[in-house]
């Protein structure tokens, strides 16, 4: 029986190289392999960064056939793959040593002034919220994280709601965090450090009494979702690359009512705080320009 594998790649040298190396490496496994997906695909690989992986998943409409993804990009959260991991991919694959993860589809609804598209974060939780049966309530906040692709180059942006009234703690922690976006970006300007951004960010946050976490920040952002330097919401001032003209960057603070421990729940993706308090999220993506910086992901 023919065994069809389907490869989709983005078009950086790196990956067109992986691709063909990929591709004969299969084909000499015995497998046909295709770049358009066919009735008898048992297998998607996507090669690139997260945001390659995340278009694969939108330019075969959400396929029901298990996506691989080979990392070619700087940093990769769905991706498990390295390009020297190819052989060692092929002969777990023959012998079926493998395990399939399921992650559920994330859908809300963004509105802008001129449409809707279909894309949540609640209370604790701090990033990568999944859907549930969990329906909003009077007090809530909400924090949506969401992205944009056009004409290959990626935007990032997060925002949190309110839901009705809510708490005058909820309310503070949510025009701190906000706040502490906005402190950051004052420190945005060619020849400063990396580190000014995230040391101001810090700083913010501690002064009017709030924490943020330790392992999530903010990233570099271009033809991939998330590129090098990560962009830490804490630390000391003057480290890290200088700042040049025509960097992007997303700079994204998330916030803690209380302390600035995270843990992920069994779902293996949902990370909220670790005592539960409240937490916020605000990111826009930046352009650094000659004498400071444009915010790309804001009407």
């Amino acid at each position: 029986m023919e065994r069809i594998i389907t490869i989709n790649s983005n078009e950086l040298p790196k990956s067109v190289i992986t691709k063909d190396i990929l591709t004969d490496k299969l084909q000499k496994a015995g497998f046909t392999v295709c770049d358009e997906i066919h009735p008898e695909t048992e297998l998607i690989i996507s090669i690139g960064g997260d945001g390659s992986f995340l278009q694969t998943v939108h330019d075969f409409e959400f396929p029901e056939v298990p996506i691989l993804g080979i990392n070619t990009g700087h940093l990769g959260f769905f991706p498990d793959f390295s390009p020297s991991d190819i052989d060692h991919f092929i002969e777990s694959y023959l012998v079926g040593d493998y395990i399939v993860q399921e992650i559920p589809v994330l859908q809300s609804t963004v509105c802008t002034k001129s449409n809707c598209n279909d894309v949540f974060s609640i209370n604790e939780v701090v990033v990568h919220g999944i859907p549930s049966d969990r329906k909003l309530e009077e007090g809530d906040i909400i924090s949506v994280d969401v992205g944009a692709c056009y004409k290959g180059y990626h935007g990032d942006s997060a925002w949190t709601y309110a839901v009705g009234k809510i708490s005058d703690e909820a309310k503070r922690l949510m025009e701190v965090c906000e706040a502490s976006l906005y402190a950051g970006l004052q420190q945005v300007k060619p020849g400063n450090r990396l580190s000014d951004i995230s040391h101001a960010v810090q700083v913010y946050l501690e002064d009017h009494g709030c924490t943020t976490p330790l392992d999530y920040t903010g990233h570099g952002i271009g033809s991939e979702v998330h590129e090098d330097p990560a962009v830490p919401n804490y630390g000391k001032a003057g480290r890290g690359p200088r700042l040049k003209a025509g960097m992007t960057l997303a700079i994204e603070p998330m916030a803690h009512l209380g302390g600035c421990e995270t843990e992920v729940l069994e779902d293996g993706w949902t990370v909220v705080t670790k005592d539960r308090s409240l937490a916020a999220h605000y990111e826009h993506t930046i352009v650094i320009t000659d004498d400071g910086y444009e915010i790309l992901t804001k009407l």
